[in-house]
């Protein structure tokens, strides 16, 4: 019997993303299939876009888990509804579901402590192989299956990936009490937008921004309390300014570039955190006199770990990301993933927050 395809989207190297018939995946005995209804294209998709395959395998250096390659189906910010589920388990047919997209051996000393984000053969489906969420089905373990109650907009569901990774930078902070904190996020894009959604639905009261791009900085003036421009102003005098001399509490660094960075360390007062949540193109050099004199603290987030996925579902459900819908600029069919998707992001990226890609024209 020939087995049934479908259109799924797939990365074969830079600038090179195809909508291709490829085989429907058959589900192990412990994964569910999903029927996906929408994926967001991420900043680490277009990273791959632009330089050619950087975390995703190569016939070179197969994934650890997954033994695959290129080309390798994108999309790691998906929600479908269940086509068939293992039985036993808490999933049914026609359930909406938000999928944890993550890959992990479950074995080593990290996996076994529940640290799985930062598994020693970590990956993500639509990067690591196996299938991505750029694609009409995929097949995922059940336990990365949240169940979604109706009162939940699946058009939107997507965006729980985005927040879990703010979610997760914010929760290991280890901030006892957001209310009465001051936050500097530098660079205001998905991520960094990510962080504001998150960093109110926890209480926090002051949040600032440092973003040079005028479009960006209107998308980030609708939700923080200030957004600052770091080419023509001192964002650090200023944000001292705004603490009463003290320094602000928490630097996110959202941005990975040197001069934000400097900024940010300027900015924090003594003991402050600075959570380096981006992915770095360049070494960073850290400014001693501020580390070394204020007895900064530096830390890092890495994605997301089952915890903090689960709360980000659940305060999702909850209604807790008040405005979250206004981080979705564009719709857009699978066909035109390469047009109105990539492109459109490698030419206008400071326009989109996230593009959403379904393979149902009726969604549109």
């Amino acid at each position: 019997m020939t087995r049934p395809t479908m259109k799924a989207a797939q990365f074969h190297g830079a600038l090179d993303i195809r909508v291709n018939e490829v085989p429907r995946p058959e589900p192990k005995d412990n994964e569910a299939l999903i029927a996906v209804e929408w994926c967001g294209i991420c900043g680490s998709d277009l990273h791959e876009y632009i330089m050619g395959a950087i975390t995703i395998p190569t016939a070179e250096r197969p994934h650890p888990l997954t033994k695959e390659s290129l080309p390798v189906t994108m999309g790691h910010e998906f929600c479908g509804r269940i086509i068939s589920a293992p039985e036993g388990s808490n999933l049914s047919p026609g359930q909406a579901v938000m999928v944890d997209p993550r890959v992990y051996c479950k074995n080593c000393n990290r996996c076994k402590a529940s640290s799985t984000n930062v598994c020693h053969s970590w990956g993500f489906k639509g990067l690591s192989g196996t299938g991505g969420g750029f694609s009409e089905a995929v097949a995922i373990d059940a336990k990365l299956c949240y169940p979604l109650p109706d009162s939940v907009d699946l058009s939107l569901a997507a965006l729980i990936e985005p927040l879990a990774v703010a979610w997760h930078a914010i929760e290991i902070g280890d901030v006892p009490n957001w209310e009465n904190q001051s936050v500097l996020i530098l660079g205001g894009g998905p991520v960094g937008i990510a962080h504001i959604y998150v960093l109110r639905a926890k209480g926090c009261k002051k949040i600032y921004v440092s973003e040079p791009t005028a479009t960006r900085a209107a998308q980030n003036k609708k939700i923080a309390d200030e957004v600052f421009n770091p080419i023509n102003e001192d964002v650090a005098a200023t944000c001292k300014d705004l603490t009463d001399g003290v320094g602000i509490d928490v630097v996110f660094d959202c941005a990975g570039v040197q001069k934000a960075l400097d900024v940010g360390m300027d900015a924090l007062r003594h003991r402050g955190i600075y959570m380096n949540v981006a992915a770095w193109e360049t070494p960073i050099v850290v400014p001693l006199e501020h580390l070394l004199l204020k007895e900064l603290n530096i830390k890092a987030s890495m994605a997301y770990d089952d915890k903090h996925f689960k709360e980000t579902v659940d305060a999702f459900v909850a209604g807790k990301f008040k405005g979250v819908e206004d981080m979705v600029t564009s719709r857009i069919y699978i066909d035109d993933i390469a047009t109105k998707g990539f492109h459109e992001l490698v030419e206008n990226k400071d326009q989109h927050i996230k593009i959403l890609v379904t393979t149902h024209k009726d969604k549109l």
